[in-house]
C-alpha cells in the first residue's frame, strides 16, 4: 500500500499564487467514475477538480503533465460541504452552506482565466441548474443507483429527493428532530438511509417514500459535536455502517453497522479514540475464498472509517480487525472519504485542508471480485424499480458511458499523424482525460485535448498556469472534429425540464479488467443550451443561442413581479351566482354547545403535583371547589350553581358556572376578583400566564388579565367567524398577551386584532393546496412550545393535498403566489400572537422566496419597512417602530440583506442598503 499527500491539492484564502496563503480546510472529497479526476470542496466556497495522475504517478507531478488543476468552480457564496459525482459521471452535485443544491455540467467555452485570479482552467464546467429548498446548510448529497435521484440533507433538518432526470423536486421528508449530517442510497435501489444529529438513523421506502425503519440504540449516547454523520451502504445491499455511534454508555466510540431487513445493529467497528465522521464502502463485492462460488456465505465487503482521532481505518468485513489504521497523517480531523470505481484506491479528506490517498494493490485486498458479480448478485432481492423513462442519456451503462479503452500510442499517432508533447514514464504519450460535452446540434465535435508542447503551425496555443503551485507552463490544444449522425431530441413533457438528447449509439470495446491507471476519453451527450437560468424560476423552452449571450443572461437578471409576464384580459362582466349570507347574520337566536354538567373536573396546574378540582353532586350537596396539593387539600369553597369548566394558570384558577358567572381564585383560595356574570353559560373557557379567556353559549368572547384586573378587549361576538350551519368552532385557546385563538371544523383559525377591532385569520387549510412552506403535515405533537405556536395550529389544521391535485391545470404562478400569500400571512399572524422566533422563521423565508424569484419591488418594500424612516424629519409621524415582537427590525434587516445579496436580481440592491445601513449605525 502506498500513501502519499499531494501538497498542491489546496483551497487557499488567496486567489493570487501566494506562497503564504492560508491553507483552508476541506470538507469532502470524490472520484470521478473514471478514476481520472477527483473534486474537492472547500472553507473558500469553491470547487476544485484535480487530475489523479500526478497524484497516482511520480513522473507526471513532476513534469506537471498532465495539469494537475483541471478545474476551479465559483458560483456558490457559502463553504461547499459536499461534492458527489453522478455514477454516470457527467454530471457533478454540489451542496453547500449558501443553502443551495448546484448540478455541474461540462461546458467547452469555460476554459481559459480563472476571474479575479491566477489559475486557468484546462477543462469548463458550468452550473446546469441550481437547486433551491434548504432552508440552512446543506450538509451531503448522494446519487441513486442509476441516477435516477438525488438525495440531499441538511441543517434545516429536511431531507428532499430530486428527479434524477429532470432535476425537479420529487418529495421533502421532514421527520427528523435534529440537524440531518449524512445520506446513503441502498445499491439495490429499494430504500434510502439518512443520519441525524436527533440520534437516529432513518431507512426510508423509494416506492412511496414513507419511513421503513427508525434505528436510535447505537446513538442514544453520541455526541452532537461532528460536523458530519456520514454514512454508506455495503455494496451487497445487507448492510449500513453509520458514523458517531458509541457504546458503554457514550465512553467507547464506534462505527454501528446496521443489517438490513431487521434494521438492528449488533456489530460495531471499534478502536478508533475519538467519533467516527463518515464511513465509506469500497464499491466492490469481495470473495472470503476466491476459489469458491459467489454465495452469500462466501461475500464480504470492505470499509474506511474517518474519525475525529485524525486517523483512517480500513475493515475487511470477513476480519474482527482492520486491515490498516493510519495514524497522524493528518493534524485535524476526517472530513470524507472516497474510494476510486476500481476498489483500488481510497481518498480522503481532512480539516487541515490536505487530502490523503491511500493506493492498494490487488493483492492487499484480496478476494475483490468484478462489477459484473454485484450485479448480478443484487438480483436476489427481486426488488424491481419503476420503469426508466424512454431517451434519457445518462441512463447507459457505465461500460458504454465510460470506460472506452485508448487508442495505443502507435495506432493513435497512425491515425491522427500528431505527437504527443512529451513521454511518460514507459515513453508512452500522456495526456489530460478531458471529459467531452456535445451540443445539441447539427454537427457535434469529439474533442481530445493534449497538453504538451507548442505544437507546429495550425495547432491553437493557450498560455496560462494550470497548477496551483504557481508555474506557468505553455498549453496546446489540438481539436480532432469527427462527424457524429445526427441524435433525435427527447420530447419530455414538462415544460419545466431541461431536454435531454437520446443516447447515441456507437459501438464500444470495453476491456474485462479496467486499469485505474488508464486514459479514458469519456463522450457524454448532455447538450450544452440545457442550462435553466439559475436566477429565474420561471422554467420555458429556452431557444437555441450562444454561450455568450447565456452567460450574459444569466449575469444580468431582470427582476420580476409575481405574474408580470402575463398580459392583461380582457373578461366580460357578467353575473355568476348570488352571495350566501352567514347563518348567524339571519338567525341570531342559534346558540354554541355547552359542555355537560360532570360528577367532577380537573386540571393540572403546569409544573406543579397541584390539581384544582370542581365537584357537581347528584343529590342536594352543594357543588365545591378544591385546591389539592399532592394528597392534601389545600383550601376549598362552595358554589351556588353547578361546574362546568374549571382551569389553572401557575398565577391563578378559575370555574365557569351554569348559570353563567366566572370565579377566580388565587393559589391561596383568595377572590381575587369579583365574580363575573356572562349572562349565559360558557361553552369555552381557557387560561394562560395571567389571561383568561371566555366564550358564552350567546357567542360573546370574553378576555381579560387577571393581574392588572381589567378586560383585554371588548366582548366581541365570534359568530361572524361560522359562516356555514355545518361549521363549528373545535378549541379555542388564549396566549399570555389574552389573543384568542380559535379554530373552527371549515378548517379556518381566527384571531380578534384589537388594532384592528375585527376578526382576522391566523391560517386557512386553503394554503396546504399550494404553498411550499405549510406545515399542516407535520405531527402536532405535544410539545407545542417547543414547535412554536404557529406551528401547532397549523398541524391542528391538518391540511393534506388533494390527491386529485396533480390531475389539476395549476395557473403557471400558482405555488409562487400561494407560497407568498402564506409567508405573509404568517408574518401577521406571528406578530399579533407575539412569537418573535416563529416571526423571524417566516421573515427570512419570505426574504429567501423573494430573492429565489428576483421580485425586485417586493425586496424594496420590505427592506424599507425592516429600515425605518431614512432621514429625521420634526412633525412627521409615520407611525414606524423599530421593533417587532420584541425584535430590533434593523437587525433582522442584517439578515435579510445577507439573503438578498446571494440573489443575482437582487444583489447590488442588498450592497446598497447595507452600506446604507453601516452608515447610519455610524451615526447613530
Amino acid at each position: 500500500m502506498h500513501f502519499t499527500k499531494p501538497a498542491w491539492v489546496i483551497h487557499k484564502d488567496s486567489a493570487k499564487n501566494d506562497q503564504n496563503a492560508k491553507r483552508l480546510s476541506i470538507f469532502s472529497v470524490h472520484v470521478h467514475p473514471d478514476g481520472s479526476r477527483i473534486a474537492t470542496g472547500g472553507l473558500d466556497a469553491k470547487i476544485r477538480i484535480w487530475s489523479t495522475r500526478p497524484i497516482l504517478n511520480p513522473s507526471s507531478e513532476l513534469s506537471n503533465k498532465p495539469p494537475k488543476s483541471l478545474c476551479t468552480l465559483t458560483m456558490h457564496t457559502g463553504p461547499v460541504l459536499t461534492v458527489r459525482w453522478a455514477h454516470s459521471g457527467r454530471w457533478l452535485a454540489s451542496g453547500s452552506d449558501d443553502e443551495i443544491v448546484m448540478i455541474w455540467d461540462l461546458d467547452p467555452n469555460a476554459r481559459g482565466k480563472v476571474w479575479g485570479s491566477d489559475e486557468v482552467n484546462v477543462e469548463g464546467w458550468k452550473p446546469l441548474k441550481r437547486l433551491p429548498g434548504h432552508e440552512s446548510d446543506v450538509t451531503d448529497v448522494a446519487w441513486s443507483p442509476g441516477d435516477r435521484y438525488l438525495a440531499s440533507v441538511g441543517l434545516d433538518s429536511q431531507v428532499i429527493v430530486w428527479c434524477g432526470f429532470t432535476l425537479e423536486r420529487l418529495r421533502k421528508l421532514d421527520q427528523h428532530q435534529g440537524f440531518v449530517k449524512g445520506v446513503c442510497w441502498d445499491p439495490v435501489g429499494e430504500f434510502l438511509a439518512t443520519q441525524s444529529d436527533d440520534r437516529s438513523v432513518k431507512i426510508w421506502r423509494t416506492t412511496d417514500w414513507t419511513l421503513e425503519a427508525e434505528v436510535k440504540k447505537p446513538f442514544e449516547d453520541s455526541p452532537g459535536s461532528t460536523f458530519f454523520r456520514r454514512l454508506s451502504w455495503s455494496p451487497d445491499g445487507a448492510h449500513i455502517t453509520a458514523s458517531n455511534a458509541t457504546n458503554n454508555k457514550g465512553f467507547v466510540f464506534i462505527a454501528a453497522v446496521i443489517t438490513r431487513n431487521t434494521w438492528t445493529s449488533e456489530i460495531s467497528l471499534v478502536g478508533h479514540e475519538n467519533t467516527v465522521e463518515v464511513a465509506a464502502y469500497n464499491p466492490h463485492i469481495f470473495l472470503r475464498n476466491p476459489g469458491a462460488p459467489v454465495a452469500t456465505s462466501n461475500i464480504c465487503s470492505v470499509v474506511a472509517l474517518g474519525a475525529d482521532d485524525r486517523s483512517v481505518s480500513v475493515w475487511q468485513t470477513k476480519s474482527a480487525r482492520p486491515l490498516i489504521v493510519a495514524k497522524e497523517v493528518f493534524e485535524r480531523q476526517i472530513m470524507d472519504l472516497s474510494w476510486s470505481w476500481d476498489g483500488l484506491t481510497l481518498y480522503a479528506a481532512s480539516s487541515d485542508g490536505t487530502i490523503g490517498v491511500f493506493n492498494f494493490s490487488p493483492e492487499e485486498l484480496e478476494g475483490i471480485a468484478p462489477h459484473s458479480v454485484q450485479e448480478q448478485y443484487l438480483t436476489k432481492f427481486g426488488f424491481s424499480a419503476p420503469p426508466l423513462p424512454e431517451g434519457y442519456s445518462h441512463v447507459a451503462t457505465r461500460e458504454a458511458s465510460q470506460i472506452t479503452p485508448p487508442p495505443s500510442p502507435s495506432r493513435a499517432q497512425s491515425k491522427s499523424q500528431q505527437t504527443t508533447g512529451f513521454e511518460g514514464v514507459n515513453g508512452s504519450g500522456e495526456r489530460v482525460n478531458m471529459l467531452v460535452a456535445k451540443r445539441s446540434n447539427k454537427k457535434r465535435a469529439n474533442l481530445t485535448t493534449q497538453v504538451g508542447s507548442v505544437p507546429s503551425a495550425g495547432g491553437a496555443s493557450v498560455n496560462g498556469a494550470a497548477s496551483s503551485s504557481g508555474a506557468s507552463a505553455p498549453l496546446s490544444k489540438r481539436v480532432q472534429l469527427t462527424q457524429i449522425k445526427e441524435v433525435g431530441a427527447l420530447s419530455i413533457p414538462s415544460a419545466s425540464s431541461p431536454s435531454f438528447p437520446s443516447p447515441s449509439e456507437q459501438p464500444y470495446d470495453a476491456p474485462d479488467s479496467w486499469s485505474r491507471h488508464a486514459d479514458v476519453s469519456m463522450d457524454l451527450d448532455v447538450p450544452i443550451d440545457a442550462l435553466d437560468n439559475v436566477a429565474s424560476p420561471a422554467k420555458g423552452k429556452r431557444k437555441a443561442s450562444s454561450m455568450n449571450d447565456l452567460s450574459e443572461e444569466t449575469r444580468m437578471a431582470k427582476a420580476r413581479t409575481l405574474g408580470g409576464d402575463r398580459p392583461r384580459d380582457i373578461v366580460p362582466i357578467k353575473e355568476i351566482g348570488a352571495v350566501e349570507v352567514g347563518m348567524w347574520g339571519v338567525h341570531p337566536g342559534v346558540t354554541l354547545p355547552v359542555p355537560p354538567i360532570l360528577t367532577a373536573l380537573s386540571v393540572e396546574i403546569e409544573g406543579t403535583d397541584d390539581v384544582f378540582e370542581g365537584r357537581n353532586s347528584e343529590d342536594d350537596s352543594p357543588t365545591e371547589v378544591i385546591f389539592v396539593s399532592g394528597k392534601q387539600t389545600q383550601w376549598l369553597d362552595y358554589l351556588p350553581s353547578p361546574v362546568l369548566s374549571v382551569k389553572a394558570t401557575p398565577y391563578f384558577c378559575a370555574v365557569a358556572m351554569q348559570d353563567g358567572s366566572v370565579n377566580v381564585y388565587s393559589h391561596t383560595g383568595r377572590r381575587t376578583m369579583p365574580t363575573l356574570s356572562l349572562g349565559s353559560p360558557c361553552s369555552f373557557l381557557d387560561a394562560q400566564k395571567h389571561c383568561l379567556l371566555a366564550i358564552t353559549s350567546t357567542g360573546q368572547l370574553y378576555s381579560w388579565n387577571i393581574k392588572k384586573q381589567s378586560s383585554v378587549f371588548s366582548p366581541v361576538s365570534v359568530f361572524p367567524l361560522l359562516s356555514s350551519p355545518n361549521h363549528t368552532i373545535t378549541s379555542v385557546s388564549v396566549r399570555p398577551n389574552g389573543t384568542p385563538i380559535i379554530n373552527c371544523s371549515n378548517g379556518v383559525s381566527s384571531s380578534y386584532d384589537i388594532a384592528l377591532t375585527t376578526w382576522v385569520k391566523l391560517s386557512d387549510r386553503w394554503w396546504a393546496d399550494g404553498s411550499d412552506v405549510w406545515q399542516g403535515r407535520q405531527r402536532t405533537g405535544n410539545n407545542h412550545s417547543a414547535r412554536g405556536i404557529m406551528s401547532s395550529v397549523e398541524g391542528s389544521l391538518g391540511g393534506t393535498p388533494d390527491p386529485h391535485a396533480a390531475e389539476k391545470q395549476r395557473p403557471k404562478w400558482w405555488t409562487t403566489a400561494l407560497t407568498l400569500g402564506h409567508l405573509e400571512t404568517k408574518l401577521n399572524s406571528t406578530r399579533l400572537l407575539d412569537s418573535p422566533h416563529e416571526y423571524k422563521q417566516a421573515l427570512l423565508l419570505y426574504a429567501r422566496k423573494i430573492a429565489d424569484e428576483g421580485f425586485r419591488a417586493k425586496a424594496e418594500e420590505l427592506i424599507k419597512e425592516l429600515f425605518g424612516p431614512t432621514f429625521y424629519r420634526p412633525g412627521r409621524e409615520d407611525g414606524w417602530s423599530p421593533s417587532v415582537v420584541g425584535l430590533t427590525k434593523r437587525d433582522l434587516l442584517k439578515d435579510v440583506l445577507s439573503i438578498f445579496a446571494k440573489s443575482k436580481t437582487l444583489t447590488k440592491l442588498a450592497l446598497d442598503w447595507q452600506d446604507t445601513l453601516k452608515k447610519s449605525m455610524i451615526d447613530e
